[in-house]
């Protein structure tokens, strides 16, 4: 499985809306880290960008900053633009190509859907100062009993899946340096039904004592990295 189910409308088949629900949480992840180390980038380029409602909220919330999606799927910018205004643009490229620097650069659940992804993690690396990186840690125990890593890759195209540990090894293989990082509650935006609900309890009250062990175990417990 390569990039060409994301320019050839497979993904969009499967995902007509392309996760623009999960956008508004997901911006608010990235704030909190901005607010933990308080850092207010002037430019802020997406990698992966989708239909660009991540940018759109980051952009109601920051409004001295100008931000830039990039994305190599037709369709997915074919929504974005829907959200353009004069601060956030958006780009049907492949980023790495381009001869631009930014303050920070957002990679939103993309490295696990990319074919070579230590080369295209060099590749991005001095596209920006700061980077954000989140990436799901589909490694977990009940997942891989479950053979739900199977599920993820036919559903929603995730190649490669990662622990805590091996996520954070990518990083510094591919030369980035750590800043910060903590596990993001997606667990809170599962769908509503009871089992789901009753497992999200039980992540909310473990991931209070025992984070790491909760996302190794249980999964559904993201990791969002600040590097540069």
């Amino acid at each position: 499985m390569g990039n060409t189910i994301y320019e050839d409308g497979t993904y969009l088949a499967a995902h007509p809306r392309w996760h623009i629900k999960d956008s508004p949480w997901k911006a608010r992840q990235i704030l909190t880290m901005l607010g933990r180390h308080d850092l207010r980038p002037v430019t802020v380029a997406e990698v992966g960008c989708g239909a660009g409602e991540i940018l759109r909220q980051l952009s109601l919330k920051m409004p001295q900053t100008s931000f830039s999606g990039f994305d190599i799927s037709p369709a997915a910018i074919e929504f974005a633009r829907e959200r353009e205004n004069e601060r956030v643009e958006f780009f049907q490229m492949d980023m790495a190509k381009i001869n631009r620097r930014f303050d920070l650069l957002l990679m939103m659940d993309v490295v696990e859907h990319v074919e070579d992804c230590f080369g295209f993690m060099r590749s991005i690396r001095s596209k920006a100062h700061y980077k954000i990186f989140h990436i799901p840690l589909d490694m977990a125990g009940s997942l891989v009993v479950r053979n739900r890593t199977m599920h993820l890759r036919k559903s929603v195209g995730h190649i490669h899946y990662f622990s805590k540990d091996t996520a954070l090894a990518l990083l510094e293989e591919t030369g980035y340096r750590i800043i910060d990082h903590f596990y993001t509650p997606q667990y809170e935006v599962v769908p509503k039904d009871p089992m789901h609900q009753a497992m999200a309890l039980v992540r909310r009250l473990a991931m209070r004592t025992a984070p790491d062990a909760t996302a190794l175990l249980f999964g559904g417990c993201p990791l969002l990295v600040l590097a540069e």
